[in-house]
């Protein structure tokens, strides 16, 4: 390895030493002598090089003196670089002519003290000098020589010659398989699948004979659903089923925890035949087994997984006694595999004098195709019968089979060049089954230095490219399963990449016990850690003696995750890389840290630094000063307000990405002056100005401004046809200048065609004439797979994209004056033969729409939305049509496209306009193959279907039905039916939402699960024979039902009785009339249990929870009138959580509860009769298994540094609106991984930077301290924090009982269905909050319970609230309060204001504009606001809307009050960069 780290580095030292810069620096310094010395040196040691290369194999001296000459490499890179940034910054000096003084104030401390070190460095110099000639010296007792006798030149190409998806020899294998794939049940398990075991040594092919037969015909005909997951050495059971979700549903949807996910893959595996790979598994544990198939267990009977693996426990586990391991390949199949990768065809008749050879290379492989493939590839360009005896004779292969790797690989490894060794090398820092991204890779080679070769003038991203296409067809890359444009890394070639790398690269993984002594880890340059969710101190010592290291890189193991967050304490990285000075790549990407150390700005040395998906506020001024610096990456920074103002000063910046981070409003300063900038990734449109003197720029641009762009030769100047963009975003702006024509616009736009070979992506924003240039449609965009238009309001017709070959998605909206779509989008030919998604929004003129015989053959989702005009659809078949989604349009739109395309199997329909009874019943008659149906705001709905027998005539496979906000939905079906409860077989999940007239709900037998929420006039629910095949069941806030009891076997009771054994989940919340649950032991495979917000409810079966032994998490809080012997220390089995409080018995009064170890969470909620001051006479009620405690709303409570002592496994503890809690359990405070206060403001002294707590509480991953400043605490900016601390409610007579009524059942719909239902708070809440001046930030940061975050807030049917806020005088505190709000990204509601704008204007005085800046503030970054004002104040209004970013979407003369003439409604709506997943979003 130190060879090969040597010969890269020689190059780079030499490149150095004879840079002029470099030698004037040195200079002046006196120590250009000392450098010549060096460098002769250094020349002598090159010599040797290929002699030492060979002879480090079996000699461990020579592999010793190597080790020692590269670590003086190292020390003699790092002194080089010192010189090289200090010549940088006196050419900065020079270029800006400012005198030396003036220009040191600019320079970072550690470059302005570089010459009172001269002396340092001379010592530093002359003793590398001392070593080397020693180590040249020493070459005699080594018995090295300079070899002149070089190897022969390989040539090498950039890409694969031969199929690499050829297979030879695996046909009966996969015959036998196949056979047992695609029989039935198996006849020796009870389970509904059946598990195919392929095991087999790593290499052997067991993953190529899955693919096989995964890929096979029959086989996606069988099986309904299908997926593969890559497992590897973690068993990540989340992970996994997040995967399998996604190949099953094509959603990436995310979840909250493992049961959420659960849930929801039994809902889309019940009755399904399936197919699942489970591939490369390495687990054991039988436990991890049982949890992952949980869901699988409802498939249809024949359903399979198939398993590969090295390892046969598992398997022994799970009843197979013993199975034969996928044999190496014979030696007649072995060597077709070898020829048809070493020659090119599958034997040897073209050259029989290398059969022989051939033989031998296959027997010293033992038939492994990966070492097959892998050597068959070295030999591609080697015909010579003595290249192939040198390799052969080769002594890399008398090692043997040490650590598992393939002598074949070593000899692979061994024939790359030095360069292309050290790149494979440093991939050894990435965890297996890593998704390499081949963009990010070449820019850590190039920050770490090993892209250099001076004969060339490629760029060193070209060259990158280059060396990645050269391993990839070597085949120690593959492209990923299920993303071509990700790369992974056989699990083999990682363990050779770990093997070669030494001392050099070192990974700290998940699961590894390595032990570094103080000596080994000076040595150490490159390392990895692969994160963990929480990190602790203790992880990161084997980097504190790392004084050398270059390379840190925290990684998320296996699947990028970009939703994944690792929690780390500030302190904690801060005292990290305080041991760092050397660094050259820094990435923290996806840690939960809210500041950048200070010390990163003096990290000299530093080329690549990559914060992305960090919680960072700002980036430090003194970033700029890295004049190092080649990457900068602060993408999906969701808070990152701020960068540098003197980002100027980062001259040799090639790489910037801010995509994401939305709260960043424009470039940063000076960023036209970046002449070296390659890409420039970002959702902020960049001016043409800045674009001129970006020469290199490529990749991804987004450019604004463009409606200022007054000639367009200065569109021309900017040589747009020499651009090499792969995602071009065009944006005119929102300010129109009336005298610009459309002859300018037209001009303008022509200029700006990029370069036709490389373009990808094209989006088009408010561009203002009246028809689009040619060049927009042009044919020689071949690769243009995604073009988006948008707002361009004076276009009257499209471009004719039809035609553009690889066009895969088309997104249009916002071009009210286009009437018709026809030919002049389709064009002549087949149009558009390759679009999957097509999407139109708000056209409000669109009156027309048709298209020619072949058009749109592979498109598979359409949406319309907001269309109400469109009333002529004219298409012929849509054969590949699966998803189907309308919003405002009439009913014709959806008549017509449902008759042409009766393949879809999902349909969305939002607000259809006159959609009768009658009308849907047309409709379903075109829906044999849906499977999904949601139906909203539809008003003219009464029944779904005339009857279920009617129902399973036409909605044959249906499986999902939702219904939300239906003002007269009344029932399911028009006719009730006694004994039709299993007409519809295939239906499973009906939900009903915010539907008022709906009184019964008659659900089909077939149903498992059922969701109904806000249906204010329902009495009753009922299935026609009891719902035995009901699995979940989700009733709340319909306070009208009339039963009072649930279980038992009595007839009457017909929601929930005996028969429903299947039952797994239950939740119930907010029927006032519920007085008992009886006889719950019959529900045996009842895993989830929620009841809260009875208050009627007197008796609970305790007593039958024993016999629940599938009952994992109970929840029973908010029932104020339960019998007060519960709880009396009766509990499941198995229980794992528990949520229990607010009852009837105070907790002071609850004895010993027994409960079972098997407990890892309690939450505790206070009731209204609950005084405890002190846990100390409690400590029975924390079991010592508990990781996880909460402690919620105890009023009097003082103390809780007595009876926790001990839970010493305890890792996550939250303790809230605790408002007189004093202290905290000081001895678990090392221990905890998590800590969450809120409402204790007795405690923010201690708990604060300097408090008493702090040293311990500085070190938790995750803390958080609701009751303070964030400014500077490095705890995330939620909720309010306010400049003296927030009363609490309880403060102003609003207790928490009152608080709880109200937001309750908003966090219950969050938690459990927030995909299906929006959260709503009446307006009467917030005003009752305000009218005791409770600062809306402190009704923020109440609503956070149950770890949730607030989703939405405002409501939708307040009229005044605005004007509330503001004359409650709390109009300071709205930004505070939007901190909350805006968390996420999309809100729901809307957010009125009558005649705010005239009393603050007329009355006060104020400024409109300041107004408008907290209103934007609140509804940031989407949302909309009605304004009803007077005309003349409107008119006021509507001058500050363009300033900040709000669009008027609809005006009218409106009143509620017909004599009322003098007001105007005005709606508004944020603007966004708009995207295709923006655009496509559920509304």
């Amino acid at each position: 390895m130190a060879e090969i780290v040597l010969s890269a580095f020689l190059t780079v030292v030499f490149e150095k030493l004879a840079s002029e810069a470099l030698k004037k620096i040195a200079g002046s310094k006196g120590v250009g002598s000392k450098l010549k010395k060096l460098e002769r040196s250094l020349i002598q040691i090159k010599a040797l090089l290929n002699d030492a290369s060979q002879k480090e194999i079996t000699d461990e001296a020579v592999k010793v003196w190597l080790n020692g000459l590269q670590h003086l490499a190292y020390d003699i890179d790092d002194l080089l670089d010192d010189l090289a940034t200090e010549a940088m910054h006196r050419k900065l000096a020079d270029e800006s002519g400012a005198t030396t003084s003036k220009v040191r104030k600019l320079l970072p401390t550690c470059c302005t003290n570089f010459s009172r070190t001269s002396k340092r460095m001379e010592r530093k110099l002359d003793d590398i000098t001392t070593k080397l000639q020693e180590l040249v010296e020493e070459k005699n007792n080594l018995g090295l020589g300079v070899i002149t006798n070089e190897k022969p030149k390989i040539e090498r190409y950039e890409a694969s010659l031969v199929d690499t998806s050829g297979i030879v020899g695996r046909e009966s294998e996969k015959n036998k398989l196949l056979k047992k794939l695609l029989g039935g049940r198996d006849e020796f398990t009870s389970q509904s699948f059946s598990i195919l075991p392929i095991v087999g040594m790593g290499g052997v092919g067991k993953t190529t004979l899955a693919r096989m037969l995964y890929d096979e015909k029959e086989v996606k005909d069988h099986f309904k659903l299908r997926a593969w997951v890559c497992v590897s050495d973690e068993f990540n059971i989340f992970n996994i089923s997040k995967v399998i979700y996604q190949s099953v549903t094509g959603e990436k949807k995310e979840f909250e925890d493992l049961n959420l996910l659960q849930e929801a893959l039994k809902k889309e595996f019940t009755n399904q035949l399936f197919l699942i790979v489970l591939d490369d598994v390495w687990s054991e544990s039988y436990g991890d087994w049982e949890k992952l198939v949980a869901p699988f267990l409802v498939g249809s009977p024949g359903s399979r997984i198939i398993m590969t693996t090295r390892k046969e426990q598992l398997l022994r586990k799970l009843g197979f006694s013993h199975q034969d391991p996928l044999e190496s390949l014979s030696q007649d199949d072995a060597l077709s595999l070898f020829a048809q990768h070493a020659l090119g065809v599958d034997n040897f008749d073209s050259h029989p004098t290398l059969r022989p050879h051939g033989e031998l290379f296959v027997k010293k492989c033992d038939g492994l195709p990966l070492a097959l493939r892998t050597l068959g590839r070295l030999l591609r360009t080697k015909t010579d019968e003595e290249q192939w005896k040198e390799l052969l004779d080769s002594e890399i292969w008398r090692l043997g089979k040490s650590d598992e790797i393939v002598p074949a690989l070593r000899l692979s490894y061994n024939d790359l060049s030095a360069t292309l060794k050290l790149l494979f090398a440093y991939c050894s820092l990435f965890p297996k089954d890593y998704l390499f991204d081949k963009e990010e890779l070449i820019l850590l080679w190039m920050a770490e230095g090993f892209l250099h070769q001076p004969t060339t003038n490629k760029s060193k991203q070209r060259l990158g490219l280059e060396y990645f296409e050269e391993l990839l067809s070597r085949s120690f890359f593959q492209h990923a399963p299920n993303n071509k444009s990700l790369f992974v890394m056989h699990d083999l070639l990682n363990d050779l990449a770990t093997f070669v790398a030494g001392d050099f690269f070192s990974r700290l993984d998940i699961g590894m016990n390595q032990e570094f002594r103080k000596e080994v880890l000076q040595k150490h340059r490159h390392m990895s850690l692969v994160c963990k969710d929480y990190m602790v101190y203790k992880r990161f010592e084997p980097f504190k003696g790392a004084k050398n290291l270059r390379t840190f890189l925290a990684l998320s193991g296996g699947l990028k995750e970009s939703w994944k967050i690792f929690y780390l304490s500030n302190k904690v990285l801060s005292d990290l890389l305080q041991e760092l000075p050397l660094l050259r790549v820094l990435s923290l990407s996806n840690l939960r840290i809210s500041e950048v150390p200070e010390v990163v700005g003096s990290m000299k040395h530093l080329r690549y630094l990559n914060l992305s998906q960090t919680w960072i506020t700002h980036l430090p001024e003194n970033v700029c000063n890295l004049y190092n610096l080649q990457t900068l990456i602060v993408s999906d920074c969701h808070k990152l307000i701020k960068l540098p103002e003197s980002f100027s000063k980062l001259k040799n910046l090639q790489h910037f990405d801010m995509r994401g981070s939305w709260k960043l409003k424009k470039m940063p300063l000076g960023i036209g002056e970046l002449k070296s900038l390659h890409t420039l990734s970002s959702d902020i449109g960049l001016k043409l100005t800045e674009l001129k003197n970006l020469q290199n720029l490529h990749g991804k641009v987004c450019i604004g401004g463009l409606g200022k762009v007054e000639n367009a030769v200065d569109a021309c100047e900017v040589n747009f046809s020499q651009k090499r963009f792969s995602e071009l975003e065009l944006d005119w702006g929102d300010e129109f200048n009336v005298f610009r024509t459309e002859t300018h616009e037209k001009e303008v736009f022509n200029e700006l065609k990029p370069h036709n070979g490389t373009l990808e992506k094209l989006s088009i924003v408010s561009y203002r004439g009246i028809e689009f240039p040619d060049w927009v449609a042009d044919l020689s965009f071949r690769k243009l797979t995604h073009v988006l238009i948008y707002r361009c309001e004076e276009c009257t017709s499209l471009p004719r994209l039809g035609q553009l070959p690889s066009l895969k998605e088309l997104i249009i909206g916002g071009m009210s004056k286009v009437k018709v779509v026809d030919l002049e989008l389709l064009g002549t030919d087949v149009a558009f033969p390759s679009l999957e998604i097509l999407c139109f929004k708000s056209m409000s003129g669109w009156e027309e729409w048709s298209t020619n015989s072949g058009a749109f053959p592979c498109l598979q989702e359409l949406r319309i939305e907001d269309c109400p005009n469109l009333l002529r659809v004219s298409l012929e078949a849509l054969p590949s049509l699966r998803v189907l989604k309308l919003r405002k349009c009439g009913h014709g739109v959806l008549k017509n496209l449902v008759d042409v395309a009766s393949s879809i199997t999902k349909l969305e329909i939002n607000d259809i306009s006159g959609l009768t009874d009658e009308l849907w019943r047309g409709v379903t008659k075109y829906l044999g193959a849906v499977e999904e149906v949601s139906i909203r705001g539809c008003d003219d709905i009464k029944y779904v279907w005339e009857s279920e027998a009617e129902a399973s005539k036409v909605l044959v496979n249906l499986k999902m039905l939702a219904l939300r906000k239906c003002k007269i939905f009344m029932s399911l079906g028009e006719k009730e039916e006694d004994n039709c409860g299993s007409s519809l077989t295939s239906f499973r999940e009906l939900g009903v939402s915010d539907c008022n007239n709906l009184e019964h709900c008659s659900c089909p037998e077939s149903v498992e699960m059922l969701d109904i929420w806000n249906c204010d006039s329902i009495t009753s629910v009922s299935f026609p024979t009891g719902g035995q095949k009901l699995k979940l069941l989700s009733v709340g806030n319909c306070n009208k039902l009339l039963e009072k009891g649930l279980g038992g076997r009595e007839k009457t009771r017909v929601l929930i009785n005996s028969k429903m054994q299947m039952l797994e989940s239950v939740f119930i919340s907010d029927w006032p009339n519920l007085k008992s649950i009886s006889e719950l032991s019959c529900f045996i495979h009842l895993n989830r249990l929620y009841i809260s917000d009875c208050l009627s409810m007197e008796s609970f079966p305790d007593h039958e929870l024993p016999n629940l032994t599938s009952l994992t998490e109970l929840t029973i809080q908010k029932c104020t009138s339960m019998d007060a012997s519960f709880p009396r220390g009766l509990w499941p089995p198995k229980l794992c959580a528990l949520d229990i409080g607010r009852l009837k018995k105070p907790i002071s009064e609850w004895g010993p509860q027994n409960f079972p170890t098997s407990l890892v969470r309690l939450r505790l909620y206070a009731g209204p009769f609950d005084d405890l001051r002190s846990f100390g006479e409690s400590s029975h009620l924390f079991p010592s298994s508990l990781t996880t405690l909460g402690i919620f709303g105890f009023e009097k409570l003082e103390s809780v540094s007595t009876g926790l002592q001990h839970l010493t496994s305890l890792q996550n503890l939250s303790i809230r609106n605790c408002p007189k809690t004093i202290d905290l359990p000081e001895k678990l405070l090392p221990s905890l991984l998590v800590l969450w206060t809120e409402g204790c403001p007795n405690l923010k002294e201690r708990i604060s930077r300097g408090g008493s707590y702090w040293p311990h509480i500085s070190l938790i991953p995750s803390f958080d301290n609701n009751d303070q400043s964030s400014k500077g605490s490095g705890l995330a900016p939620w909720p309010a924090r306010l400049t003296s601390p927030p009363p609490s409610l309880s403060d102003f007579g609003y207790s928490s009982e009152m608080f709880e009524k109200d937001t309750e059942m908003w966090r219950k719909r969050v938690e459990n269905y927030w995909d299906l239902l929006s959260p709503k708070i009446s307006a009467n809440t917030i005003r009752n909050v305000m009218d005791m001046k409770v600062n809306l930030g402190s009704f923020g940061a109440a609503l956070k319970t149950k770890d949730l975050w607030v989703m939405n807030v405002v409501p939708e049917d307040g009229p005044n609230t605005l004007k509330l806020i503001y004359d409650r005088g709390l109009l300071g505190s709205i930004h505070n309060w939007c901190e909350a709000y805006s968390t996420y990204p999309r809100t729901y509601d809307l957010l009125h204001a009558n005649d705010v704008f005239s009393d603050i204007i007329e009355k006060k005085g104020c400024s409109g504009e300041d107004l408008l800046i907290e209103m934007d503030r609140i509804l940031r970054p989407t949302g909309f606001l009605i304004i009803r004002d007077k005309k003349p104040v409107m008119d006021f209004v509507k001058k500050y809307l363009t300033a900040i970013h709000w669009e008027q979407v609809a005006t009218a003369d409106s009143s509620s009050d017909e004599t009322d003439t003098d007001h105007v409604v005005l709606i508004v709506q944020k603007k966004l960069w708009l995207t295709s997943e923006s655009l496509r979003e559920t509304d």
